[in-house]
């Protein structure tokens, strides 16, 4: 597959296309074997500095489209919790424990096997300061966060770019590994401070609580996202 200049695979045909805004990333730091325990078989937890990472990012979904058709309502929000992994031949993604979301027609991606949840959203904006809020419509998965975003960072560190540059999404259904390629501009990040932080999504994704500090970042967002058709890996 031929890939863009700044490294993303140049998805075509694109299955979806969307904006992602509002976008807050807390990163967490945790031992690779608590994360690799509950991956799928097939998948490999993918390590920086010996650690792996788990991040929970909420964001604002606007103008999603499924091959050009548009997807009402024309925005929403949605947070996810994920994690980074690899394939034994050394191809590198993103694996969702969960994606909580208010508009119930994305829980047709768990025929590919993402995880998708009817949730309780909000996000509120006030100047440099975002809150946000969710709980899962069934079940006791729920979370509070309120970040600042710093100043933008003019060049991204190797973590930076480790978290932030992923280029596939795998999922897994019927016993089978499927991965999704995506393809966005660089992020525009700045550092966050997290003023307030409780949840629960670790624990309901059956990983210990994080007891690390959190890395956080802000973003404007990215768009147009552009998801390709998933494919069979294993």
């Amino acid at each position: 597959m031929r890939e863009t200049r700044y490294g993303a695979p140049h998805v075509t045909p694109a299955l979806l296309t969307m904006h992602w805004r509002q976008q807050t990333l807390v990163h967490w730091r945790y031992p690779p074997e608590a994360v690799q325990a509950v991956l799928p078989p097939g998948l490999l937890v993918d390590l920086f500095d010996e650690a792996a990472w788990v991040s929970l990012t909420p964001f604002v979904m606007r103008s999603v489209t499924v091959l050009r058709a548009p997807l009402p309502p024309p925005v929403f929000p949605e947070t996810n919790l994920r994690t980074y992994v690899r394939l034994p031949d050394g191809r590198r993604g993103l694996w969702f424990f969960s994606l909580d979301v208010t508009n119930p027609l994305m829980l047709a991606a768990r025929a590919i096997g993402i995880p998708y949840h009817v949730a309780a959203l909000s996000i509120e904006s006030r100047g440099y300061e975002v809150g946000y809020s969710g709980r899962r419509r069934y079940g006791d998965a729920s979370y509070r966060l309120r970040v600042r975003a710093g100043a933008p960072l003019k060049a991204l560190d190797p973590l930076d770019d480790w978290l932030t540059h992923r280029w596939a999404a795998f999922s897994r259904r019927a016993g089978r590994l499927w991965l999704t390629p995506v393809e966005h501009e660089p992020w525009p990040l700045r550092r966050g401070t997290i003023l307030e932080l409780s949840q629960t999504l670790t624990r309901s994704a059956k990983l210990p609580d994080p007891d690390s500090e959190a890395l956080v970042h802000t973003s404007p967002g990215v768009g147009p996202v552009r998801m390709g058709l998933p494919r069979l890996v294993g």
